[in-house]
């Protein structure tokens, strides 16, 4: 068959809906200044959609600090990937800083942080090495994993007994390929918001023989004291091995970090072909992260903003009669039951008749006949935001349950 007609044949299960969802469920365009308020079709909706956890994303500072590198670097400045043309001090100041805010010896940074979790798991085992990992881990693990050429097991979500199952299998055929164990899982898991089980798994090195590599994607400046990640929080940030951060979060950016021990970084360093072979981040991205990092060190009065509505806002769901799952983070789901067609005209009503964007989830990232609406709080909304959207999801809900939103099939949105 040719490439091209098996192609169109079989557009994938969320692209077989492209032609009804395009520009309205599926790449929607939010307009305006990024904040709790953006523009949607041209009208002004209050925004639960982005993870800019901290509101670092339109701070002064930042716009700033953004604004000044930018007309003096440029975006072309370093020319070249790091290791032949492409370094500079401000590279080496970001990592120094990285390092130090989550308690590693040596960071690396990365202009992708999906492109940098592939690449890294590529980098860090051979086909010899086991890889254990979460079930419900993040789409860039995933990937990583499936590059593997070594074997790999995956434990059920969050489960620490099948977890000592997995790492049993992995110790028996590791000590046969005379290999390794990585363990790989995340920090906050994105889509149900619950941590890692980060500190038990650091105690099965008491019984196991292998590196920790945590995905801290939404940890990262939300969770522990100072905003150093789900390690810190839960107490045991020494015991993970290789640990991961993205910018695209509560940074406001975009690129990557791995910090761990020196020798480690430096390997990945000479070793992460990703980064080897592509061209430096751009000098204005990382003053830019700089001055976000300094922010978010230097201003706890943000994550406490954050987590003052996270709380308000989880437990008004909860006291509405909502079920939220088992969220203890910032990312807030709200748990339904319908099919498809019911999922996309509650989110139609929601949009054009309560003004609350929010996202979606449907199959086939959760099982048939469940509807995720996720939640992002952020330091910048405020409370009447979150008395205001519990209300309109109440409203919602009722109709839900009473059947008004059935509909056979998915109709394309004309509004």
């Amino acid at each position: 068959m040719d490439l091209f007609e098996k192609i169109k044949k079989n557009r994938g299960p969320i692209g077989e809906h492209a032609k009804e969802s395009h520009g309205y469920f599926t790449f929607p365009k939010l307009e305006g200044e990024i904040g709790p308020y953006m523009v949607f079709r041209g009208r002004k909706r209050l925004n639960w959609s982005l993870n800019n956890y901290l509101g670092l994303a339109n701070h002064p500072e930042v716009r700033k600090a953004d604004a000044d590198a930018a007309s003096e670097y440029g975006f072309a400045s370093p020319m070249g990937a790091r290791m032949m043309s492409g370094n500079s001090n401000a590279h080496e100041e970001l990592e120094k800083g990285l390092s130090d805010y989550v308690q590693k010896e040596d960071t690396i940074l990365c202009n992708f942080g999906y492109q940098a979790m592939v690449s890294a798991i590529d980098c860090l085992v051979d086909r010899r090495d086991v890889i254990v990992y979460d079930a419900e881990s993040h789409a860039c693990i995933l990937d990583g994993v499936r590059l593997h050429m070594g074997k790999r097991y995956v434990f059920k979500h969050n489960d620490i007994g099948d977890c000592e199952k997995q790492l049993e299998r992995a110790t028996k055929l590791a000590t046969e390929t005379g290999g390794s164990i990585m363990l790989i899982t995340e920090g906050v898991f994105g889509m149900r918001g619950d941590q890692g089980k980060l500190k038990q798994i650091v105690a099965l090195k008491n019984k196991f023989s292998f590196r920790l590599f945590v995905d801290d994607a939404h940890g990262i400046g939300t969770m522990g004291k100072t905003g150093g990640g789900t390690g810190e929080e839960q107490g045991c940030q020494a015991g993970i091995d290789i640990y991961f951060g993205t910018f695209a979060k509560s940074f406001g950016l975009i690129g990557g970090f791995i910090s761990s021990d020196a020798q480690i970084v430096e390997y990945l360093r000479y070793n992460m072909r990703s980064q080897i072979f592509a061209k430096s981040l751009p000098t204005p991205l990382v003053i830019g992260a700089i001055k976000r990092l300094e922010l978010m060190r230097s201003k706890p009065e943000l994550k406490a903003n954050l987590w003052k509505i996270t709380e308000a806002l989880q437990t008004g769901l909860k006291n509405a009669g909502f079920e939220i799952g088992e969220t203890n983070s910032p990312v807030t789901p709200v748990y339904m039951n319908g099919s498809i067609p019911e999922a996309t005209n509650l989110i139609i009503d929601l949009r054009e008749n309560f003004d609350i964007f929010c996202s979606m989830v449907v199959y086939p990232v959760v099982p048939k006949g469940m509807i995720i609406l996720r939640l992002i709080p952020t330091a910048v909304h405020t409370l009447e935001d979150v008395k205001n959207t519990i209300e309109a999801f109440s409203k919602i809900e009722h109709k839900l349950k009473s059947g008004q939103y059935m509909a056979d099939k998915i109709t394309p949105v004309h509004l």
